[in-house]
């Protein structure tokens, strides 16, 4: 219908055009519904989207290294791993600085423990070189200071960085400092810190500038320190040996602190070179084995496949992916097996929910309820409790043994074994879930008339023909709601495999709780939580397409 007549558009009662009107009204319908569901989808967003976004993330970040190490990964880009050598001296000259910064900001040891991961004892590596890397020079720093004590003054190094009063500030560099400090740190500190390198400086020693930056920078975001009243760390001092060394051009500056600079120089040119790949050597020799060298080029890129190839029994090698040692491979074994229980598992709790749930939708109400009674009481007890119970019930000592060999049917030293293993983890984690299997068939069943049954019975039909081409067809989507929730939280279950599973009857998520509380590899715990999440959506996509998602009733 129109909303125009000849004589112009049709009003409302306010006297707007009623089509206008009518897109108001919805407009708020809309609103006010979605105002009533905003707190729901709120808490889904919190509580389930942006966890399972944050494991997606997770499972592929891997910035440490490039945080940690910029320098070191920027001039191992040129290294060849296949060469079987080790890198050059100006990789070890990075690592220093990278290393030094690191260490004083405690974030060595992480690195470490996440290349550990991928090469078992980098860990302890970088632990014990973090304690020892400000020894590295110390000879020429003890010539420097020992020739003008003015090299120990933290005014005087403040003055010799800022350069003259009135020149020109590079502030460019602060800035690539604070962001390389950020990014080690985490911490993003954007104020003025009464700090900014002097232009001249800067160029004359780029190294010295940019060691002094990253000082300063520290120094008031993490000490909450004035910069002109500390000391530079040895690491300064360190790249003010090398710039000098390097031939510094100082025939052209006569800014603060010149005199000093010319005579350290001089000095400094009857010093043998410092050798930042041999300093290394002597702290641990293992800085000269390729294998670590190779972890720490592989896995420098911000992003890696690294954890989902862990999660698979692969790893990163020199030519690409590659399977681990065939003692190490774990995963893909837990991924089957977690598979397999769960579908046993399932298929048991069919198996005895069936007749319970049938009995209980064709007795009495007041029987129905008073059986149902016993039906929830598991819920009642705690889930530690009764997996605790089912120890002390299958454990050779325990009460079904004893009962066993008091009746006869087992020898006193012939006990079954049915605790740590794959038996018992199946009994114990039936009897837990059997409820979730039971509440959904008894509401299926309750609701399909009895009259059905009688009905192809006096039609000439056997019980069991109406039993299974009448009844049992109408219950099947009670059975499919029940296997879906009983086989994603048996999937997903680690306490009971955990404490009645031993060695072979955990499951996959077993690992996933080591990895997150003991070991700390978030990395691999969320590879690992994802291909499970995405076995249980492949899953539940092909019961849809055999079954269809809409036979599942609850009722």
């Amino acid at each position: 219908m129109s909303d125009t007549t000849e004589s112009g558009p049709v009003l409302a009662a306010d006297g707007t055009p009623l089509k206008r009107s009518l897109n108001r009204a919805l407009r708020r319908q809309k609103m006010r519904a979605l105002g009533l569901i905003a707190p729901l989808l709120v808490f889904v967003l919190v509580t389930f989207i942006a966890p399972i976004a944050d494991m997606l993330f997770r499972s592929v970040e891997n910035q440490i290294v490039s945080n940690t190490l910029p320098g070191t990964v920027q001039q191992l880009e040129s290294w060849d791993a296949t060469s079987g050598d080790a890198p050059s001296e100006a990789v070890y000259e990075a690592l220093y600085y990278d290393l030094f910064l690191a260490s004083e900001a405690k974030e060595h040891t992480r690195l470490g423990t996440r290349l550990n991961y991928e090469e078992t004892g980098i860990s302890s590596l970088f632990r014990s070189s973090g304690r020892k890397v400000d020894d590295i020079g110390e000879d020429h720093i003890d010539a420097l200071e020992d020739l003008n004590e003015a090299w120990e003054d933290e005014a005087f190094w403040y003055s010799l960085m800022t350069g003259e009063e009135g020149a020109a500030k590079n502030a460019g560099l602060l800035d690539e400092e604070r962001e390389r400090l950020a990014g080690l740190t985490g911490d993003n500190f954007s104020g003025d810190i009464g700090f900014v390198p002097g232009q001249g400086i800067s160029q004359l020693l780029p190294n010295t500038a940019r060691a002094y930056s990253s000082f300063a920078l520290f120094t008031v975001i993490a000490d909450e320190d004035v910069v002109a009243e500390e000391e530079p760390w040895e690491a300064v001092k360190i790249a003010l040996v090398q710039d000098l060394k390097r031939g510094a051009d100082l025939s052209g500056y006569d800014g603060f602190g010149a005199e000093e600079l010319r005579a350290a120089k001089g000095m400094l040119q009857g010093q043998p070179d410092i050798t930042f790949k041999e300093a290394f050597l002597d702290i641990d020799e293992d800085w000269g084995a390729t294998d670590n060298w190779r972890t720490i080029q592989v896995y420098s890129p911000p992003f890696t496949a690294g954890y989902f190839l862990n999660a698979i029994d692969m790893q990163n090698g020199i030519d690409g992916p590659e399977a681990r040692p065939e003692n190490q491979q774990i995963y893909i074994m837990l991924f089957k097996r977690t598979l397999f229980m769960s579908l046993v598992i399932t298929g048991s709790c069919i198996l005895l929910a069936y007749p319970v749930a049938y009995l209980l939708s064709n007795l009495p109400m007041r029987s129905a309820n008073l059986l149902m009674i016993l039906v929830l009481l598991p819920f009642w007890t705690s889930l530690l409790v009764r997996t605790s119970a089912w120890k002390v019930m299958l454990q050779q000592q325990g009460v079904i043994n004893d009962v066993l060999v008091w009746l006869g049917m087992v020898a006193d030293d012939g006990r079954l074994v049915m605790i740590n293993n794959q038996f018992g983890t199946i009994v114990a984690m039936t009897h837990i879930l059997l409820p979730f299997m039971i509440l959904p068939m008894y509401s299926v069943m309750s609701t399909i008339p009895p009259s059905y049954v009688r009905a192809a019975r006096s039609l000439g039909a056997t019980n069991w023909t109406s039993f299974w081409r009448v009844y049992f067809p109408q219950s099947v989507p009670g059975i499919g709601a029940g296997s879906i929730l009983v086989f994603i939280l048996a999937i997903g279950y680690y306490i009971t495999p955990e404490i009645v599973g031993g060695t072979t009857g955990t499951f996959i998520s077993n690992r996933i709780a080591y990895h997150i509380s003991s070991s700390l590899n978030w990395g691999l715990a969320a590879a690992l939580g994802s291909i499970l999440l995405a076995a249980v959506l492949i899953l539940y996509w092909a019961y849809d397409k055999i079954v269809g998602i809409d036979n599942v009733k609850l009722g």
